[in-house]
């Protein structure tokens, strides 16, 4: 291995870094984004059943954020639900572009490993080529030496760069997906309590604005804010 990695010369110093980051990357991202860990099913019988018992307080709210990322939207949401659909949906909104944010963590940067690699592993075989044609130089004969150098390099490189770049954009595209899914997901989930919420505030004592129920048609997109 330490031949193979010596052979590619100083450009495997960087498409190495590269491929233990994109490593790291793929592999907490795989633990993170988990659908028990982002939008737990359990989790929207257990608010319901304290809304409708009316046990929402602070420390119900302070548990909900603790509990998952669709925890702290819907948090945000039962927070500001007295104030009116509008105040609702903006704090949903808010929080939910926080969680988005948090959940794309790194999905940037595995990106770019899978743009750059190759490009390393094209100047890799770049260099290989001049160490080939160096060998020519001074006419004669070459120098077998640096001629086997320099196509070990050039494949080496190449080969290295390729097998770095190909996971990484795989991932970077499952993972972008996998997003994807649960912010749908969680959508679902918050369309779901905030009609409920704009159902029951209506029915029981009309305490939300008037136009609460014009505005529950657009509940759909409150975690993107759309």
């Amino acid at each position: 291995m330490w031949v193979f990695v010596k052979s590619g010369g100083i450009m495997m110093l960087p498409i190495i870094l590269c491929s233990i980051v994109a490593m790291g990357i793929i592999i907490e991202r795989l633990i993170v984004l988990r659908t028990t860990k982002i939008a737990p099913a359990p989790l929207m019988g257990k608010v319901w059943n304290w809304f409708k018992s009316g046990q929402i307080d602070q420390v119900r709210l302070e548990e909900l954020r603790k509990d998952s990322p669709l925890g702290q939207i819907l948090a945000a949401g039962l927070a500001n639900a007295h104030k009116g659909h509008d105040k609702m949906r903006e704090a949903i909104e808010e929080t939910g572009g926080f969680v988005i944010h948090q959940l794309e963590r790194y999905l940037n940067t595995l990106g770019t490993i899978g743009a750059i690699a190759p490009l390393l592993g094209l100047l890799g075989t770049v260099f290989g080529l001049i160490e080939i044609f160096s060998a020519f130089l001074g006419g004669g004969t070459p120098d077998t030496g640096k001629l086997a150098g320099g196509i070990a390099m050039a494949l080496v490189t190449t080969a290295s760069g390729l097998i770095v770049a190909i996971p990484a954009v795989f991932f970077h595209r499952f993972l972008l997906r996998k997003v994807d899914d649960l912010v749908v997901a969680m959508e679902q989930n918050v369309t779901k309590l905030v009609d409920a919420i704009d159902d029951s505030y209506n029915q029981v004592d009309n305490t939300y604005p008037s136009n609460a129920r014009k505005n529950k048609g657009k509940s759909s997109d409150t975690v993107r804010g759309e």
